[in-house]
């Protein structure tokens, strides 16, 4: 016997990611750049999530390669942000600007405007929904990009490297999240005793 349910589950939530994707994560692709989608599950609720990737002032609290961040304004729409990069990565540091930061949306862009990498013309939003995961509470998090290819390079080459970056900040932050989460669900825990 059959389990349609789970089919059906399965294809509304490919159908509501595609929606928020053609709704939240439009990009002005022009000719030798590349683009792509990643979506990360979370078992956290998108309040926590959001508290950790909202904070353009701070993105080292969950992404990995950044050592420090120097804000340069109000955290308002075309605040720069001054990041230094990990060893490791062929960059020391980069100069980004805020795009979009909606909290009643839980959307997040930014733009890479200067730095000492390879990465021209790069654009990313991040968006969080919520969802339930295995019964609980959890955050749907779509992660998009376009950046140019540069000289040397494939457009193949280029998204394999971005998104490899992405993931792995994805994953920090689905870690990070995931052990916020269960911090709450236990002070809840105690505070109800």
């Amino acid at each position: 016997m059959e389990d349609h349910g789970i089919e059906n589950l399965t294809n509304q939530n490919l159908n509501l990611e595609r929606e928020f994707i053609r709704r939240h994560h439009k990009h002005e692709l022009v000719e030798n750049q590349c683009s792509s989608t990643l979506v990360k599950h979370i078992k956290a609720p998108v309040h926590i999530v959001w508290s950790l990737v909202r904070r353009f002032d701070q993105p080292q609290k969950y992404k990995p390669f950044i050592s420090r961040c120097v804000v340069k304004g109000n955290m308002e729409i075309g605040t720069v942000r001054e990041v230094d990069v990990k060893s490791g990565l062929p960059a020391t540091r980069s100069t980004e600007r805020l795009e979009l930061l909606d909290d009643n949306e839980h959307i997040l862009s930014i733009r890479i405007v200067g730095g000492d990498h390879r990465l021209k013309n790069y654009s990313s939003i991040i968006s969080l929904h919520p969802e339930t995961i295995e019964g609980r509470i959890g955050t749907l998090v779509i992660e998009s990009f376009v950046v140019d290819v540069p000289e040397g390079n494939t457009k193949d080459e280029t998204c394999y490297f971005v998104e490899a970056l992405i993931k792995c900040n994805l994953k920090s932050l689905a870690d990070i999240s995931e052990r916020l989460a269960v911090q709450d669900t236990t002070t809840e825990s105690i505070n109800r005793v």
